[in-house]
């Protein structure tokens, strides 16, 4: 629990460690009620610390010390003190052994960081500060040890014993336990530490290198979910050939472990060689897994194994990095996602988690730099600014140095410093002196908080036969931030005319060699203002702008209707479609408000009815990318786009506009669903998601027809669906309509997938984030439910985290009654769990944003929060910077 003053960490206080750790060998003897851990530790003094005189002192949180001894010879008490979370030895020489014999609680480890016990196994998570909680030591990623693992148990209660790297002794011992000992040469941060014990069945199959070397691949489960462990098998072996293949990186042991585990903060952890998974992350079967569930489980799985050298091989040098880590590798992720599926859609996914999750949390009182300044407690940054935007600056080097320039800085980045940790700094430095440039103004990605702002305008000169866009940059204030300097934006375009995209000829520029046909140009903006000029332009284009989400900006141009008709119906970039699409379904929206204020009714311009009919009727399309387009921008981003946010209103013209293409595009709607439900055997494949993705977008418009007919449909795709995707589809259709069929459906669901905890889940969603009144009632009552476990992350996000997140309407009732909700599970939560309790704070972060009485009520619930006498220091960073700023605090 938090001191009265809870201590600020600056990056700008890093100092090299006073010692080193070059070797660290663990006991762990795993009791029903204990374990004790024994750590012998072989360290010396940094020869590039400042005080060679400086005392050690280690890490360590909840635990209990058995006995300490230095190069054998017990300390006295006198020699050792103990302050907060640090241990401290004043006289110590400059090479050492330490041995320590610690008594931890796995089983009442709530907290699920460290060594803790989940449904009968003991795991670990240990980034970012977990490993304190198991034995005392230097727990910062920049110091790195060889490990030496003993782990022993009973071996009917725990018959799989598992550690990082290879594993070099298998034994029985008396009074029926069993050791295993494992070695990991490579050396790591305490925080890639992984320890599992516990009764687990495992699926295996082999991976040959390139260079021929076999490795042996697992992942370990519990016996009912064997049947279910296929799909991420195969995304394993996908992911290490396209590793080898696109970065030309190999893995270097000869096993590669992955655990599944129920109760988990986060969705999986890059331990070395021994990945721990949250259950949803690996399990994965046509009758229990939606379409999203298997993409997931392809990216998760693929994400944590391209950790081993992007967080692994080379590591963060302190937590202020995190990006060097997450960026990278959610890049690569991304695009190992785009190589197995459909690249547009994967594009406008990330982009759709960018403009509302991530640009709400740039414009609330957390925003923060990719690279942040200063933290109270670290869990509070792996954020969608870390692992998103951190991505998404890396795509921008990618874009800026083409991909073989790209490949040429990882290459040196890997090379030079393997074995190291790191700065963000050196990687940039890596693709700078690899190809030649100079990102230094680029660095402001890094150090500058905030989302950029480019108003851009168009004049044509028919004389000239010139078209000259000027570009203006701005970026609003962020909490220590008042000021911004110009960042360095690749904004990608393409002008468009009669017959297609112009030839770009830009005045003072070469032309592109890795533009096709010179049709597209990325365009460096580095200033507050500029102007591009293109020449020979023959007549007045449509410009289709930041093409492929070239940067993380809002970007503003001032299209006429009929330019945002031909850009979605004509650009050959998918994203700039589905934007176009984006900004007309914004129109009808804001359209609808205004006439709500008014006392009048909705109508949809007949135009983008037109728009809506021609994606439906074209065949030719990708039904996914038509399921994007058809879909109106979500409440979500409205929030982003209107000031103050009337939630209510946004709902009520949101849901007009729907019912209004509904009525109007039902044949099309029909015929849609009806050519798109083909009854094949279930693959995940690109082509197969796409055609469900489409019909079941047709069936959601349907299902606003509000008749028996429609109604219908949805119950005998609930009943028949041999998927779940498109059975829970049909269940979050007939959930939110006034159906009479809804308890039945749901109930039914329940008898059929009650011993499935994934799926539960997933039925637990669908209820909190129904739209009809009476919700929060329900999602109430849920929590009393058999199946509810408040001390299960999982079901914590698809119960409270759903409601609370993903239905607006519902947790803005004007009454304040959905902010009371929350903020009473977070005051539980607090004591159980700190870490979900402050990601569960975000939606009252946001009060600045809403109506006057919304805001009150919110602030009113923050400050209960805040009062709370024992309140972690994860919810009191979150709490009160929330809370600066608002009157009368």
């Amino acid at each position: 629990m938090r001191d009265a003053q809870p201590t600020t960490i600056y990056l700008s206080d890093y100092r090299v460690p006073d010692f080193l750790i070059d070797k660290t060998e663990l006991s762990f003897e795993l009791e029903e009620a204990h374990t004790t851990v024994n750590s012998r530790l072989y360290l010396r003094r940094n020869p590039e610390a400042l005080d060679q005189s400086a005392p050690l002192e280690l890490h360590g949180a909840d635990l209990s010390l058995e006995s300490i001894a230095l190069d054998g010879r017990e300390l006295a008490a006198d020699e050792w003190v103990e302050e907060g979370e640090l241990l401290r030895i004043a006289s110590v020489p400059d090479n050492f052994t330490l041995h320590c014999v610690t008594r931890i609680y796995p089983q009442s480890n709530t907290s699920l960081e460290g060594l803790y016990k989940s449904s009968g196994m003991f795991c670990t998570q240990c980034e970012a500060e977990g490993f304190r909680k198991i034995t005392y030591y230097l727990d910062r990623p920049d110091v790195m040890a060889e490990f030496y693992v003993d782990i022993i148990a009973d071996k009917s209660l725990y018959p799989v014993l598992l550690s990082n790297g290879n594993c070099v002794l298998e034994e029985d011992l008396e009074f029926g336990r069993h050791r295993t000992r494992w070695h990991d040469p490579f050396p790591k941060p305490a925080y890639l530490f992984a320890l599992v014990a516990g009764r687990l069945s495992r699926v295996s199959d082999r991976f040959r290198t390139r260079s021929g070397r076999e490795v042996d691949l697992h992942i370990y489960v519990e016996d009912k979910d064997l049947d279910k462990c296929e799909h991420a098998m195969t995304s394993l072996k996908n992911a290490m050939r396209w590793d080898e293949d696109v970065y030309g990186r190999e893995y270097d042991l000869d096993i590669f472990n992955i655990v599944a585990v129920d109760d988990f903060n986060m969705g999986a952890m890059e331990n070395k060689s021994l990945n721990i998974f949250n259950t949803s992350c690996v399990l994965a079967k046509p009758e229990t897994t939606t379409d999203a569930g298997f993409q997931r489980v392809e990216g998760v799985v693929a994400h944590e194994y391209f950790h081993n050298w992007s967080g692994n091989r080379v590591t963060c040098r302190d937590w202020f990095q995190l990006s060097l880590k997450e960026g990278f590798t959610v890049f690569r992720d991304a695009e190992f996602s785009a190589d197995m599926g459909s690249p547009t859609v994967k594009r406008v996914e990330d982009v759709t988690l960018l403009r509302t999750a991530q640009f709400a949390e740039d414009a609330g009182p957390m925003a923060h730099p990719v690279r942040p300044d200063s933290f109270i407690e670290i869990s509070n940054f792996y954020t969608v600014t870390i692992y998103e935007k951190g991505a998404e600056v890396v795509r921008m080097i990618h874009t800026l140095l083409g991909a073989e320039g790209f490949r040429r800085g990882s290459d040196l980045y890997f090379e030079r410093h393997d074995g190291q940790a790191v700065t963000c700094e050196d990687f940039v430095r890596a693709m700078e002196e690899a190809n030649g440039v100079d990102l230094q103004q680029f660095r402001r990605w890094y150090s500058q908080a905030g989302t950029p702002r480019l108003a851009v305008s168009g004049e044509y000169d028919e004389a000239a036969q010139t078209y000259t866009l000027t570009v203006k940059q701005s970026c609003p204030a962020t909490p220590g931030q008042a000021e911004k300097l110009p960042f360095h934006i690749p904004l990608k375009v393409a002008l468009l005319g009669e017959a297609g995209q112009l030839r770009l000829n830009l005045q003072g520029h070469k032309a592109d060699p890795d533009a096709a046909d010179n049709t597209e140009r990325v365009l460096a903006v580095t200033e507050d203002t500029q102007a591009f000029v293109f020449t020979d332009i023959p007549e007045r284009p449509v410009p289709s702008l930041l093409r492929g989400f070239s940067a993380p900006v809002r970007l503003h141009f001032d299209y006429r209707r009929d330019e945002l008709l031909t850009l979605m119906a004509k650009d050959s970039d998918g994203f700039c479609r589905w934007d176009a699409s984006q900004q007309l379904g914004l129109a009808e929206i804001l359209s609808a408000i205004s006439a709500q204020e008014s006392g009048q009714a909705a109508v949809v311009a007949e135009d983008f009815v037109a728009a809506c009919r021609s994606l439906l009727l074209d065949e030719s399309l990708d039904p996914a990318m038509v399921a994007l387009m058809l879909q109106l921008p979500s409440e979500a981003y409205l929030a982003e786009l209107i000031s103050p946010v009337d939630v209510q209103a946004i709902y009520r013209a949101r849901e007009a506009v729907r019912k209004g293409l509904a009525h109007a595009l039902r044949s099309e709607l029909e015929a849609c669903y009806g050519r798109c439900d083909v009854e094949e055997e279930y693959a995940a494949n690109a082509e197969q998601i796409a055609r469900r993705s489409l019909k079941n977008t047709a069936l959601a418009y349907l299902m606003l027809c509000e008749d028996g007919e429609v109604y219908a449909l949805a119950r005998r795709q609930f009943e028949r669906s041999g998927n779940m995707t498109d059975r829970l589809a049909a269940l979050v259709a007939i959930v939110n309509a006034a159906e009479p069929y809804k308890g039945e459906a749901l109930q039914r669901f329940y008898q059929d997938w009650q011993h499935e905890p994934l799926v539960i889940n997933q039925w637990f969603q669908v209820q909190a984030t129904c739209r009809l009144p009476g919700t929060l009632g329900r999602v109430k009552e849920l929590m009393s439910h058999p199946a509810f476990d408040i001390g299960n992350p999982n079901k914590v996000r698809a119960l409270i985290g759903a409601f609370c997140g993903q239905n607006a309407v519902n947790f803005h009732a004007e009454d304040g009654s959905g902010y009371a909700y929350l903020a009473d599970q977070v005051i539980e939560l607090n004591r159980r769990n700190p870490q979900i309790a402050s990601r569960l704070l975000t939606p009252l972060t946001k009060w600045q944003k809403y109506l006057p009485a919304a805001q009150t009520a919110m602030k009113a619930e923050l400050r209960r929060i805040l009062a709370e006498p024992e309140l972690s220091s994860d919810v009191y960073e979150v709490v009160s910077k929330s809370l600066q700023g608002a009157e009368g605090n």
